[in-house]
């Protein structure tokens, strides 16, 4: 029912706006400053993924919980489809996730919110286990083939397993 509501109330938030700040500065500058946060909007995006990107990267490397960085992608992701939306409402809404304190807090928020069932990263219990240390990690399959001469092999273009 809340999603429901959002499909309805933002919509008419939105037109709201066109029509009052439209009124107030006139259709050019409306349209101007639509295709403008757009734009911008993109232009940041793409340096805040980045950004973004090499935090989560890091944080594999280190071996830490990357929860953050990439509920800090998400968010930038969706930010940039809220600029891409035309709007003011919308527009505004993208550019405050664009900021990294709002995104953290909105982390917090949805964290105190989720509760974690598990989380591992590393080895699995396989790979823990002492008596996995005994058994072989890779298979070798032992198998022998045979050429076969052109003139006798089939005069369909066979499988993947058949030598051309």
């Amino acid at each position: 029912m809340p999603l429901f509501l959002l499909f309805i109330a933002i919509p008419l938030i939105e037109i709201t706006l066109f029509i009052q700040l439209g009124g107030l500065i006139g259709l050019g500058w409306t349209l101007f400053i639509v295709i403008a946060t757009a734009i911008i909007g993109a232009a940041m995006v793409r340096s805040q993924g980045a950004m973004a990107m090499d935090r989560l990267r890091r944080s594999m490397e280190e071996l830490t919980d990357p929860s953050e960085p990439l509920a800090h992608g998400a968010m930038i992701l969706f930010s940039g489809a809220l600029l891409l939306t035309p709007g003011f409402f919308t527009d505004a809404v993208g550019f405050a996730l664009l900021v990294p304190g709002v995104r953290h807090r909105v982390f917090k928020w949805a964290r105190s919110r989720v509760r974690m069932q598990s989380f591992q990263m590393g080895p699995g219990p396989a790979d823990t286990d002492p008596s996995a240390a005994r058994k072989p990690r890779d298979k070798v399959v032992d198998a022998e083939f045979e050429d076969i001469p052109n003139e006798h092999r089939p005069n369909h273009n066979g499988s993947g397993w058949t030598k051309h």
